[in-house]
């Protein structure tokens, strides 16, 4: 286990100098003031939490990446963004902040506003789908919370999963199991519905 972990750590720093070694490149070309740069990964990998070795799960090691935004000129450069995003963000954002118009079939919702404000107001959630076994679990996850609800061919639900990650951020404690949470749980799942 050390070994994978250390072997994964290596990858990461990797990459992180080939990307210094892109945005040098850049800079010496003379192009940076007129490039977008925008770095992410396709999954995250689980390093032995809940006893997984894989990045194909409906957990938040597996569904949450490190997304970076380079925008030239942007006043808010360097500064951290917390609000939630997914991939389908990515295209409509690259287009509105290089100046085109976003087409009318594009999913997703631009987050070119969160370039000049990180701090504002954002999505109330996202959204992934893994499966597992015959079942499929759809996910959704929000500022506080990650809910999933695992469904069987015909509609059935066979599972439901919540984690609270102001209280328990690497999903250790399934709170769904608990009559506490029965009010939270119907609300999520109403709104993951919604959502989907």
């Amino acid at each position: 286990a050390r070994e994978l972990i250390h072997g994964y750590y290596a990858c990461v720093s990797f990459v992180d100098a080939q990307i210094g070694r892109v945005l040098d490149e850049l800079d010496r070309l003379g192009l940076a003031e007129d490039t977008l740069v925008i770095v992410w990964g396709d999954h995250g990998w689980h390093l032995g939490d809940h006893g997984l070795w894989c990045k194909h799960t409906n957990f938040e090691s597996a569904t949450r990446v490190a997304m970076i935004v380079r925008v030239p000129g942007a006043r808010t450069a360097g500064k951290s963004c917390s609000a939630l995003t997914e991939f389908v963000d990515i295209y409509p954002s690259l287009c509105e902040l290089a100046g085109l118009s976003i087409p009318d079939h594009v999913e997703g919702t631009s987050f070119a506003p969160l370039v000049d404000n990180p701090q504002q107001a954002w999505k109330q959630a996202t959204f992934s789908q893994y499966p597992r076994g015959s079942a499929m679990g759809y996910s959704m996850r929000t500022d506080r919370y990650r809910y999933t609800e695992w469904i069987r061919p015909g509609g059935a639900v066979e599972a439901i999963e919540l984690y609270d990650h102001q209280a328990d951020p690497q999903e250790n404690r399934n709170l769904a199991v608990l009559s506490d949470y029965t009010d939270l749980v119907q609300r999520l799942g109403k709104q993951l519905h919604q959502g989907w």
